[in-house]
């Protein structure tokens, strides 16, 4: 006597709608919340360019600092100076992160493009 009723299961009906009921700081950023990024032109922005090993295994990183733009605009700048040192990178939070040591050439190349950049650090 095998019985056809299955039970239903209404919190796990739509996993979808995962209601917090309180969530005091993190989880999902609330567009509302965040604060603006003011985008200054190159010329107003101070940046610091400065080759960095820690946490890298011993690997070489040219750090770049300071920058007050958008993610797209650095991505673009980000690209743009990848390919004139001829090397990888990546952006985290609002640095550039490059592989090796280009402090020197990266700084040429910065103010070029009309940044205030200098060699930060040791």
């Amino acid at each position: 006597m095998t019985s056809s009723k299955s039970k239903s299961h209404s919190s796990q009906s739509n996993p979808s709608s995962d209601r917090a009921v309180y969530r005091e700081f993190g989880g999902d950023s609330n567009p509302a919340v965040e604060r603006p990024i003011q985008e200054l032109p190159p010329n107003q922005q101070n940046l610091r360019v400065q080759a960095s090993r820690k946490g890298r295994k011993g690997k070489t990183v040219t750090v770049i600092t300071g920058f007050q733009c958008q993610p797209e605009t650095l991505a673009k700048l980000l690209k743009q100076l990848k390919t004139q040192c001829g090397s990888g990178g990546t952006v985290k939070d609002d640095t550039l992160e490059i592989q090796g040591d280009h402090t020197q050439k990266l700084v040429q190349i910065l103010t070029q493009l009309g940044y205030k950049a200098k060699i930060g650090g040791g």
